[in-house]
């Protein structure tokens, strides 16, 4: 079957029919090693199935790799190439088959935004999620001005959706410096000639206190932006970084980067001082529980898993609710709170250095780098 007659689906549609429950197969054709290093993991109604070319050639009978006739499949390679051979050899077979389009290596650039509910002072409040980083974004519109939060490197998908919302950027914030993926906010903030806001204790590398080359403006503990109507505040919580900031909204939202997630924490070990930061990790959950409402609506810059989800797809949930399901959040004594760090710790890519300083403005990454040492789901929280 020839390449322009071949059926091929791209990645956003996949992502969206996926977002949407259908029941669709994913087949990944790539080697078994770079499979366990990232996957497809999206969707409800999601049917994996992992199965090199090498092995779906070769099968005897393709029935034995457990495709579903009646179901179409999306089949994926690394950068779609290899499985284009493999769909067609499933068409050639009777199977329902597409060729994604890119492969993984686009379908971590696919985002889906996700519209949560208005607020008195906020017109917008907008999910955006990076499916294949488990990353997650945020643009807030109040009378037409935006802030957008923790962006990610393509920077399109921003300026695509603040034209639909006729929004105009006011500022961009990042929460902290991330270890699992390019920020793109330094690079919005120029774009859009807008102020880059960032505690200033990540303005240095952690690794050994080289100031970073980046121009941002500083927002401290009880700093806040305004915009619009709305104003967000700044509270420090260090401990995954040592400048980590939650924003928090007088209309009861809370994002809490990579503080505090739906289901975990952020990790305190990327930067090789667990036991200290464990400690400011602690004393920064003691503190948003004496202080926090249980009414605030936590919105994280992580998610690991589906089961994070709310029935709307959206990641969040209410304060109260993280502390009574929250396995690390409900923990009540410093100790075992310690104890439970120490035990759920785990390797995290070499990677996450370079990405950290790149973010700093310490290293220089061409687009191929970004795509490599970004390649893989975010591994920024604990357990």
């Amino acid at each position: 079957m020839a390449d322009s007659s071949l059926p091929q689906i791209p990645p956003q549609e996949l992502a969206e029919r996926l977002d949407r429950g259908e029941a669709l197969q994913v087949l990944d054709v790539r080697a078994p090693d770079k499979v366990e290093r990232g996957r497809i993991e999206f969707g409800a109604e999601l049917d994996f199935h992992a199965h090199p070319n090498s092995r779906l050639f070769a099968a005897p009978d393709v029935g034995d790799l457990h495709l579903d006739r009646a179901r179409p499949i999306a089949v994926i390679c690394g950068h779609g190439n290899s499985s284009k051979k493999a769909t067609a050899f499933l068409r050639e077979r009777g199977y329902e088959a597409y060729s994604v389009i890119g492969g993984m290596a686009a379908w971590e650039t696919v985002y889906v935004a996700r519209h949560l509910s208005p607020t008195p002072s906020l017109a917008h409040v907008v999910q955006l999620d990076r499916v294949g980083k488990g990353a997650l974004s945020y643009v807030l519109v109040s009378d037409g001005d935006a802030v957008v939060v923790d962006p990610g490197r393509h920077l399109e998908r921003y300026d695509a959706l603040l034209k639909e919302l006729r929004a105009t950027p006011a500022a961009v914030v990042d929460t902290h410096i991330h270890a699992d993926y390019l920020s793109g906010a330094r690079a919005a903030a120029a774009h859009w000639g807008v102020p880059y806001f960032l505690h200033p204790d990540d303005a240095v590398s952690p690794y050994d206190r080289t100031p970073g080359t980046l121009a941002y403006q500083r927002l401290s503990d009880g700093d806040t932006i305004a915009f619009g109507r709305a104003s967000l505040r700044a509270v420090h919580v260090p401990g995954h970084t040592l400048g980590s900031i939650s924003l928090v909204s007088d209309d009861g939202l809370a994002l809490t980067g990579d503080f505090l997630f739906v289901q975990s924490i952020g990790r305190p070990d990327l930067a090789g001082q667990t036991e200290s930061w464990a400690k400011l990790l602690w004393r920064s959950l003691e503190r948003v529980r004496q202080t926090w409402s249980g009414e605030l609506l936590v919105l994280p810059a992580h998610y690991a898993s589906e089961s994070e989800r709310r029935a709307d797809r959206a990641v969040a949930s209410r304060f109260d609710v993280i502390l009574a399901t929250n396995p690390v959040a409900r923990i009540q004594e410093e100790r075992e709170f310690l104890r439970w760090i120490a035990g759920h710790v785990m390797p995290f890519p070499d990677a996450y250095r370079t990405i950290k300083e790149a973010n700093l403005g310490l290293v220089a990454l061409s687009e191929a780098d970004a795509e490599i040492v970004e390649s893989g789901p975010n591994q920024c929280a604990v357990g």
